[in-house]
């Protein structure tokens, strides 16, 4: 079976152009600034927070530099805006970077990504979006060291074991009886195993979970939970993980799911509401 392209998707997607635009264009100035990995940690000295549920980035006690991320972030907004070809975003991106070059503002940039609101931007979420995708970048050696020595029969949380916040997408590998049911972070990059019958934001049992497939929506679906109303938008499938769990590429879903009064209660670095996806029918199973 054949894997499906960015291009392809965005020709039956038409509406998620400029969101795409907006991702590949930070992606490419991100490619273009020096990168210095930080030296991952020691995975022995954070085995005993991991098992406690500590996340990884608000470990204690391994050596870890993250404040390597606020350069990074502040090089990321100063290049957007140094860039003529971004138009008004290029006048955002100037906007944040003279916030961020305020004495005291870059070193808090991290620290407020990972919930600390001591500190408030004035455009928390074009931060937000920057300064997830420069770490995620930044931190992607690490993050995939850390997949590989964590064992998933041990976290089983709703929350990211990486960074700590909750999921944004869900997906189903494998086939039963062995079936396997993952989250997705949308802001470090994470999968992680989860209880494949317990919702991610109430924990209740959701067995009875309303499920929508999409026609034509190559194994998405939503499932919503019947306790809290809160749904999560899951791929049912492998091989196109990179597309289809970024978020950006199915936020028409999230449309139809709240136009029906479900709550989004998952993470998310793209703002709602989105261009009209009346044309997508759903199909209730």
């Amino acid at each position: 079976m054949s894997r499906l392209t960015r291009e392809g998707w965005l020709q039956s997607h038409a509406y998620l152009r400029g969101i795409d635009e907006l991702c590949a264009q930070v992606e490419r100035t991100l490619a273009a600034l020096p990168l210095e990995t930080p030296r991952s940690p020691s995975w022995d000295e954070h085995r005993e927070e991991f098992l406690e549920g500590v996340p990884l980035f608000q470990s204690s006690t391994v050596a870890f530099d993250l404040e390597a991320g606020n350069g990074m972030v502040v090089a990321l907004a100063e290049r957007l805006a140094s860039d003529p070809a971004q138009g008004e975003r290029s006048l955002e991106a100037a906007a944040l970077a003279a916030e961020l070059r305020q004495e005291g503002a870059a070193p808090r940039v991290v620290s407020w990504l990972l919930g600390d609101d001591a500190w408030t931007p004035r455009a928390p979420g074009f931060l937000r979006f920057l300064g997830w995708t420069a770490l995620r970048r930044l931190f992607r050696p690490t993050i995939e060291e850390f997949a590989r020595w964590r064992d998933e029969e041990r976290w089983l949380r709703s929350y990211c074991p990486t960074c700590g916040s909750g999921p944004t997408m869900g997906q189903l590998v494998g086939k039963d009886p062995g079936r396997k049911r993952h989250l997705s972070c949308g802001r470090c990059g994470t999968l992680w195993q989860y209880k494949r019958s317990q919702c991610p934001f109430c924990e209740e049992d959701a067995q009875q979970a309303l499920v929508l497939t999409i026609e034509g929506e190559a194994g998405l679906r939503i499932d919503r939970c019947a306790s809290c109303q809160g749904y999560l938008k899951t791929y049912d499938g492998q091989g196109d993980e990179e597309l289809l769990l970024a978020d950006w590429s199915s936020l028409h879903l999230d449309v139809l799911a709240t136009d029906r009064g479900w709550k989004r209660l998952a993470a998310s670095l793209y703002e709602l509401p989105l261009a009209s996806a009346d044309s997508t029918e759903l199909t209730e199973l």
